[in-house]
């Protein structure tokens, strides 16, 4: 994971504000890698820090365009966002409790460049997003 300063944040055109750096190093030390913005706001609370909503939506969004962060906008209404990766990788979503988990299979990225070039088309980017149901215990008691 790629690890910002507030060096990286002046470059990207953005005051180092104590909202900002709050923000960034929970995303940086945040055991659940995916984080909405909602749950962002909820931690810093919890940490004693006095920011509203708006500037965590404000900031997430100013982190995103300067490159800091990537959001991801899953099928079941979640907008979730993590500290943007050197490596690219893809998710997996549970249906059921929204868990996501990040992997990275070799075979996956070569078909992917295969189809591709059969196509026509050089790839730019692209993000694979595998949905289902996770087997954690507490998720398959709540499947109704």
């Amino acid at each position: 994971m790629a690890s910002f300063t507030n060096q990286d944040l002046r470059r990207a055109g953005l005051k180092v504000t104590l909202p900002r750096i709050k923000i960034l190093e929970l995303l940086e030390s945040a055991e659940l890698h995916h984080m909405s913005a909602e749950e962002v706001y909820k931690a810093l609370i919890e940490q004693g820090e006095d920011v509203g909503l708006a500037t965590v939506y404000r900031v997430l969004t100013q982190f995103e365009q300067a490159g800091i962060v990537e959001r991801h906008n899953f099928e079941n209404n979640l907008s979730v966002f993590e500290i943007t990766q050197e490596e690219h990788h893809d998710h997996l979503v549970c249906d059921n409790c929204g868990k996501i988990v990040e992997f990275h299979n070799k075979v996956i990225e070569e078909e992917q460049l295969k189809v591709a070039a059969e196509h026509g088309f050089k790839l730019s980017g692209h993000s694979l997003v595998l949905y289902g149901i996770c087997n954690d215990q507490a998720c398959k008691d709540s499947v109704k």
